[in-house]
C-alpha cells in the first residue's frame, strides 16, 4: 500500500468506528469529550522524546494523528469541513509560508526565515505579532512563544548583559515585595522573574520548558532515591532530620 492507501485506510477505520455499525463509545464522542485525550496522546509524545524511545514514539504519534483523524471526523459529519480540507490547509500554508523554497525570497539563516515567517502571517490578516500563541499554553512555553514573536518583530534587547540587569532588577523588585508583605506584588514579581528568565533562556539556546521538565525529572529520581536509602534503613523518611536528608541528598547529586 501507498502512503496514500494507507492514509485513506485509517480514515475510513474511523469513518466505520463513528457509524451506526461501529463502536458505542466511538459513536458518543463529541470535540469536547476528546480534549483530554489530545492533550494525553501529546504528553505522551513529549514523554517519548524526552527519554528518546524512539520505538514508542512510532507508536504514540500514530495515537496522535489518530486524534486528528477524530477530530476531522466529527467536523465531517457535522458539515464543517473534511480530512482533505485540512490537508489543503496546512499544505497551503506551508507554501505560503517558505517563499524562500517555494517561490523567489531569499534567506540565509533560521532567524531570518522566522522574520520572513511573522511577516507572511501579518499579511494573512493578523491583527498582532503575538497572535497564535494559545493562551491555554503551560506559561512557562506560552512566554517563551510570546518573547519568540516579539523579537522577531525587532523587540529585543541587543545584549544578553541587558537581559542580565533586568534579571537582577527583577530580583530586587521581588525582595522588596516580599519585605513589604503584600502577597499580590509578591505574585506579579514573582510572574516577571520567571518571564525574564524565559528570555534569558533564549540566549543561551535552551528551551527553557524542556529545561524545566528535565529538573522535574532529576528532582524525582534523586528524591525517590533518598526515600529508597531511609526506606533500607528501617525508617521512613518523614523520620529523618533535615540535616540527614541533606547529607544523604549531597550523596546522590554526586552520584547522577
Amino acid at each position: 500500500m501507498t502512503i496514500v492507501d494507507k492514509f485513506a485506510n485509517l480514515v475510513a477505520i474511523m469513518e466505520k468506528l463513528r457509524s451506526p455499525e461501529g463502536c458505542p463509545w466511538d459513536r458518543e464522542q463529541t470535540h469536547a469529550s476528546l480534549r483530554q485525550y489530545l492533550l494525553e496522546e501529546t504528553f505522551e509524545v513529549l514523554e517519548c522524546l524526552d527519554h528518546q524511545r524512539f520505538e514508542e514514539l512510532r507508536l504514540e504519534l500514530g495515537d496522535l494523528l489518530l486524534q486528528v483523524i477524530f477530530h476531522a471526523q466529527l467536523a465531517a459529519e457535522a458539515g464543517r469541513f473534511t480530512i482533505a480540507e485540512v490537508i489543503d490547509a496546512i499544505s497551503d500554508k506551508m507554501l505560503r509560508r517558505h517563499p524562500h523554497v517555494f517561490g523567489g525570497a531569499k534567506v540565509s539563516s533560521a532567524q531570518e526565515q522566522t522574520v520572513l515567517w511573522e511577516r507572511t502571517k501579518q499579511k494573512e490578516g493578523k491583527n498582532s505579532a503575538l497572535d497564535g500563541v494559545p493562551a491555554a499554553l503551560p506559561a512557562l512555553q506560552r512566554a517563551t512563544r510570546l518573547q519568540q514573536k516579539a523579537m522577531s518583530t525587532g523587540f529585543r534587547w541587543q545584549k544578553e548583559e541587558e537581559v542580565w540587569n533586568k534579571f537582577y532588577e527583577e530580583l530586587t523588585e521581588l525582595a522588596e515585595a516580599r519585605a513589604r508583605g503584600n502577597s499580590r506584588d509578591v505574585e506579579n514579581e514573582i510572574g516577571d522573574v520567571f518571564f525574564v528568565m524565559a528570555h534569558l533562556a533564549h540566549y543561551a539556546n535552551v528551551n527553557p520548558e524542556d529545561a524545566l521538565r528535565s529538573a522535574c525529572e532529576k528532582f524525582t529520581r534523586r528524591f525517590q532515591k533518598m526515600e529508597k536509602v531511609f526506606s533500607e534503613q528501617g525508617r521512613r523518611l518523614q523520620e529523618a532530620t533535615i540535616e540527614e536528608m541533606e547529607q544523604v541528598w549531597q550523596v546522590i547529586k554526586q552520584e547522577a
